[in-house]
């Protein structure tokens, strides 16, 4: 008697979820939500708020992770350490394996231009591009934890469909998208940028306690050097999403070039 033959069945793809606002915030369960049916989810945050953290890591201190019961039909944990080190450890110890795709977010509040570098939600998708895991980060210019994150969501599972199902031969693919505040409905489309260069002209409020002992509170002023119309800034002023391309490569190649010629 002939045997019939199984098919194997298809692996769904494992979609990493983190970010930098902790496991609680509206933003990620937004994410977790707007991705659903896209594959398996597994989401690794930190279990307090990590804005700011950039690419710290973990290195004096343990790190432990937590299983939580936040969403429904969805594995979960909670981390102690920064965005990077959840990314770290979902690859190691929870996955054991690279994830098909990360994404990190959605943040409240914007991550364009320069706040890249200080971002705890890019840096959580940088370090997964490293491990040439493609990634996105996404961010909603609204700060308020009521935030309102339909048109955050709808764009976050439109891209994810589209890197998903035309995976590009980028080892290190990681996007920074951001996304304007308001509904959906003015939201006029989506502009692949660069990075602006705009940044917050700072300065430490000096301040006493109640005991009488100074400290000093960050303060400072958004401020747009850049008046080009392909930046990620002048997209989002005009109610564009804004889909920036970004590298952990720091290389200033056309220096180097000058200097090559200088210094050889």
């Amino acid at each position: 008697m002939a045997t019939r033959s199984k098919k194997k069945k298809k692996e769904l793809p494992v979609i990493l979820i983190t970010n930098d606002d902790s496991i609680h915030a509206p933003g990620i369960r937004a994410l977790v939500e707007a991705v659903k049916g896209l594959g398996k989810i597994v989401v690794v945050a930190p279990d307090k708020p990590q804005s700011g953290m950039g690419h710290a890591i973990t290195i004096g201190n343990p790190l432990r992770l937590h299983k939580m019961h936040l969403f429904e039909d969805v594995e979960a944990y909670s981390c102690t350490g920064t965005p990077v080190d959840c990314v770290k450890l979902a690859v190691d110890k929870v996955l054991h394996r690279k994830p098909d795709i990360c994404l990190s977010g959605i943040n409240h509040g914007a991550n364009h231009s320069i706040n890249v570098i200080y971002s705890g939600t890019m840096s959580a998708a940088l370090e997964a591009s490293i491990e040439s895991i493609p990634s996105i980060g996404f961010s909603l210019l609204d700060l308020s934890i009521e935030a309102d994150f339909t048109a955050a969501a709808h764009y976050a599972r439109s891209l994810v469909e589209q890197i998903m199902q035309q995976p590009l031969s980028e080892p290190h693919l990681c996007l920074n998208v951001n996304i304007p505040k308001g509904p959906l409905t003015e939201i006029k489309g989506v502009k692949v940028c660069r990075q602006a260069y705009a940044k917050y002209n700072e300065e430490f409020d000096e301040r006493k306690d109640p005991n009488g002992r100074r400290y000093y509170w960050l303060t400072g002023v958004f401020v747009n050097f850049d008046k080009g119309k392909d930046t990620d800034v002048w997209a989002l002023q005009h109610k564009y999403v804004s889909v920036v391309p970004v590298q952990f490569d720091l290389t200033h190649l056309r220096l180097k070039k000058k200097l090559e010629k200088i210094l050889a």
